[in-house]
C-alpha cells in the first residue's frame, strides 16, 4: 500500500485534473464533471502518476473532504465541486440552514466586507454548515476570519443554494447584506 504522503499527491493531482486542468492528461469531462476511470487512470500513469484502481478507490473512500465521487458503477468519476470548468454537476435546489458559514483569511475581511461573497475562478461560493469546518478552511488562507451567511434570509430574497455530495453548501454569491462577522473566535 501507498504511504500518506503518496495519497495526499494523488489526490492534489486528481483535484488538479477533475475541477481545473483535465487537458494536462487528456481527459474530457462530461456536462457534469464525469470521466471515465479505466481512462483516467492510462493516462494519469502516461503522465507519470501511478494509480491503479484500488489506489484510486482508496482515496475516494477515505478523503476526509469526500472530494470525489465515483457513480453507481464506479466506472466512471467526478470531483464533488470546487470546478473552475465549466460543468453542471446536477444538484437540485434546496433551502439551507438559518445560517451557514464562510471561512477565509483575515486579509481578505475589506475586500468581502466591499464587495460580498463572490465565486472568483469557481462556479459557487463555498460554504459550510459548522463553524469548525469554517475555520479549518479559512487557515488554509492564513489566519483564520469566519463569516455568518444569513442563508435562510438569502433563500427568502429567492437566492438559491444547493448542497454537493459532500455536504459543501455552494450558492452564485453572497451579497454583503447577508453577512454578520463571527464574533465568538
Amino acid at each position: 500500500m501507498i504511504n500518506e504522503k503518496q495519497i495526499t499527491s494523488i489526490s492534489k493531482f486528481l483535484s488538479l485534473v477533475l475541477r481545473h486542468q483535465p487537458e494536462i492528461i487528456d481527459i474530457e469531462l462530461d456536462q457534469n464533471g464525469w470521466t471515465d476511470v479505466e481512462t483516467l487512470l492510462e493516462k494519469s500513469n502516461r503522465y507519470g502518476i501511478e494509480i491503479d484502481k484500488e489506489t484510486l478507490k482508496h482515496i475516494v473512500e477515505t478523503n476526509s473532504k469526500k472530494r470525489f465521487a465515483f457513480n453507481e458503477a464506479f466506472d466512471r468519476i467526478r470531483a464533488s465541486q470546487g470546478h473552475s470548468v465549466e460543468i453542471e454537476l446536477g444538484y437540485a435546489s434546496q433551502k439551507p440552514p438559518e445560517i451557514l458559514f464562510h471561512g477565509t483569511g483575515e486579509k481578505s475581511v475589506t475586500s468581502i466586507l466591499d464587495t460580498g461573497l463572490e465565486k472568483q475562478s469557481r462556479q459557487q461560493v463555498h460554504l459550510s454548515a459548522d463553524l469548525e469546518t469554517a475555520i479549518k478552511v479559512g487557515q488554509r488562507h492564513g489566519k483564520p476570519f469566519v463569516f455568518i451567511v444569513l442563508a435562510e434570509q438569502m433563500f427568502n430574497d429567492k437566492f438559491e443554494f444547493f448542497v454537493s455530495e459532500n455536504g459543501v453548501w455552494l450558492t452564485d454569491n453572497v451579497p454583503t447584506k447577508y453577512l454578520k462577522q463571527n464574533d465568538e473566535e
